[in-house]
């Protein structure tokens, strides 16, 4: 059994720092203007770097630096070669971390996640730890595993920790998941049941780069080069990325701001409206919660050190859109999360 300096050697290659005491948002008290234009600095910087290999999707990028900053984790939906795991190991690379990729399939076990306890005659027992030991894990196509593999991912998002034989290990810090799964394949996937999705902060749809994207695309030509020749810098550091998820809880937000928060997702509850009929289960408290954390990450985004109501508008769309449970007559008549959300947002403004 590897001794507990050891294993927290291990921890030190993967990027988790030292921390003395733990952060309480509650005693935080308030962002200063200086350390949010400082952060502010920080992200643009990163989204330059980030432009240099990953464009045309600038509003995905803005989402994982958000869900990044918001110590949450992003579910990817899209359809194949559109340089989804390229985002996020470029997002890696520029923010000083480490990164692996989890390619999900029918049979991968759950050891093959979190590790795994092993006899050597010449030195015991001991843990070899798997791919979900890194600050971004991206899991490929999480739909094709059966649930309890899934379950053993899902798990580590929420607690930070795994359990590998009779021990806990904690995660690296930040711990950021961004898996992907594929919308056009219904046979040999296992869908993820809802109380499984609303563990991820944000669900982000996204297509086809326009053309003019894409004929850079073809110009760069990065698929058929090693990401590791690609010549970009470090930005940021995994420390760096930490304090930046503590700014975003002192972030001011205004009771009014949560008063409309609380009127959106209301609304998503009581189905008072125009499309409500076409909500079978609104969203939960933890909507609630995101959508109010998610919004101060958008107005550091913003450099700003307060939240409008339209930094909650920009950010309720990637927070609700897996959390509205809806009916088969929603999806026969090709009613979508969007189209619903779009209508809440003209009812609680004009009231």
């Amino acid at each position: 059994m590897p001794s507990k300096k050891k294993r927290n050697q291990t921890y030190e290659k993967v990027g988790r720092p030292e921390t003395n005491a733990p952060f309480i948002p509650e005693n935080a008290g308030r962002a200063q203007e200086e350390e949010v234009a400082d952060t502010f600095k920080t992200i643009k910087e990163m989204k330059a770097e980030i432009g240099k290999v990953f464009f045309g999707h600038e509003e995905v990028v803005d989402s994982l630096i958000r869900a990044l900053i918001c110590n949450g984790h992003v579910l990817l939906e899209g359809v194949p070669g559109i340089a989804k795991t390229l985002a996020i190991k470029t997002l890696a690379k520029v923010s000083g971390c480490t990164s692996k990729r989890i390619q999900f399939t029918v049979d991968l076990l759950p050891t093959d996640i979190t590790g795994l306890t092993t006899y050597d005659p010449h030195r015991g027992f001991e843990i070899v730890e798997g791919p979900i030991f890194a600050n971004f894990v991206i899991a490929d196509e999480i739909n094709r595993s059966p649930p309890k593999t899934q379950s053993a991912l899902l798990e580590a998002m929420q607690e930070k920790q795994v359990s590998i034989g009779r021990e806990t290990h904690k995660l690296p810090d930040p711990f950021f998941v961004m898996a992907s799964q594929n919308p056009l394949e219904t046979e040999g996937v296992y869908s993820l049941p809802e109380a499984q999705v609303d563990r991820f902060l944000f669900k982000v749809v996204f297509g086809y780069p326009v053309q003019e994207q894409e004929e850079k695309v073809m110009e760069k030509n990065t698929t058929f080069k090693k990401f590791e020749d690609i010549a970009l810098n470090v930005i940021t550091s995994p420390e760096k990325i930490i304090e930046m998820q503590h700014l975003t809880h002192k972030i001011y937000l205004d009771d009014k701001i949560k008063k409309y928060i609380m009127n959106i997702v209301n609304l998503t509850r009581n189905k008072n409206f125009k499309y409500g009929e076409y909500i079978e289960i609104g969203g939960s408290p933890r909507a609630s919660i995101n959508i109010y954390i998610a919004a101060k990450a958008q107005a550091i985004l913003q450099g700003r050190h307060y939240v409008l109501p339209a930094d909650v508008d920009k950010v309720v769309y990637d927070v609700l859109r897996h959390r509205l449970i809806l009916t088969y007559k929603a999806q026969a008549e090709n009613i979508t999360p969007e189209t619903i959300i779009d209508e809440i947002l003209k009812v609680v403004q004009s009231n």
